[in-house]
């Protein structure tokens, strides 16, 4: 783990905690379908809407986390989540390598413009597997390189925060999801490329079921 770069990415989002900027790349929420009685996880929840939104969607019977890198988002997410008197949701400051839930309990995993922060993303995608239920899914939106990340933005911890110097090819990251056993592996949508530093980077939203066994 970068301690650089978690206390960057930290430092920047709980100043934006109270802001009223957009910090998402993507709909993921939207794709994903959140059904009643589910146990649905928003990896980087941010302010917390989405968790709202699909605790909503679950019901009294089911249940939301969200979980979030910044103190400041996890505030924000909390006395939301009070102020709606919404009890079926939960929000834990975590990275996102080391998922403080049990083994195959979660039916549905969603993520908006955050994993390709993450240094270490094939740990990542371990343990979103690890956390899912057998037969469970993820709906990630997220960014891609079209080319590998110069070392001078790769290794820049204010460049990764800002949500495109971590990205990896896309090449790359469909092998992610498959080393980590993830099937079925489809692309939601595309945008066109867009230039970020000297890159070009991809926003797209991509989906993917366990439907091993349980790798605990």
């Amino acid at each position: 783990m970068d301690l650089k770069k978690v206390d960057a990415i930290n430092i920047r989002y709980s100043e934006l905690a109270d802001s009223d900027c957009c910090l998402s790349c993507g709909k993921a929420v939207q794709f994903a379908g959140a059904q009643p009685g589910e146990v649905c996880l928003d990896l980087g929840s941010g302010r917390g809407s989405d968790v709202l939104r699909m605790a909503e969607q679950v019901g009294d019977e089911g249940f939301a986390y969200g979980i979030d890198l910044s103190d400041g988002m996890i505030r924000k997410a909390e006395k939301t989540a009070k102020k709606l008197g919404r009890k079926n949701v939960e929000f834990i400051h975590s990275t996102l390598d080391s998922l403080p839930l049990k083994c195959g309990s979660i039916d549905l995993i969603i993520s908006n413009c955050v994993l390709n922060h993450v240094a270490d993303k094939a740990q990542t995608w371990s343990e979103i597997y690890r956390v899912l239920k057998t037969g469970g899914r993820f709906t990630v939106s997220d960014i891609y390189a079209t080319e590998e990340v110069p070392p001078e933005y790769a290794d820049d911890p204010v460049a990764v925060s800002e949500c495109w110097a971590g990205a990896v090819t896309r090449d790359v990251y469909m092998k992610l999801l498959e080393d980590a056993g993830f099937e079925h592996i489809n692309v939601l949508e595309e945008s066109q490329p867009y230039e970020k530093g000297k890159i070009s980077v991809v926003s797209f939203t991509v989906s993917g079921f366990k439907t091993g066994d349980c790798c605990c």
